[in-house]
């Protein structure tokens, strides 16, 4: 069982993010974030700001682990077509 800290940052994100997708973005970090050995969305991340990350629908909820769970940033990961590049 890890502790779940969520930083000031993201819980300002997490805010601004629709009802709907905040309950979905909860549910998850709640579900899949309390044990790191059964999560299936999680990532860890090389060369990033941030050591691992958590998808939850359109948003990226991304994280450091040291004894506990530290939720530092959310973001929306928008469709790529022809024009994004």
């Amino acid at each position: 069982m890890n502790a779940i800290n969520w930083q000031p940052k993201a819980l300002r994100q997490l805010r601004k993010i629709d009802d709907r997708a905040g309950k979905q973005i909860r549910a998850a970090v709640s579900a899949e974030l309390l044990d790191l050995s059964a999560a299936r969305n999680v990532k860890a991340l090389t060369n990033h700001e941030y050591a691992y990350r958590l998808r939850v629908g359109n948003y990226r909820v991304f994280f450091d682990f040291d004894g506990a769970v530290r939720i530092v940033s959310i973001e929306e990961v928008r469709k790529r077509d022809e024009r994004t590049y």
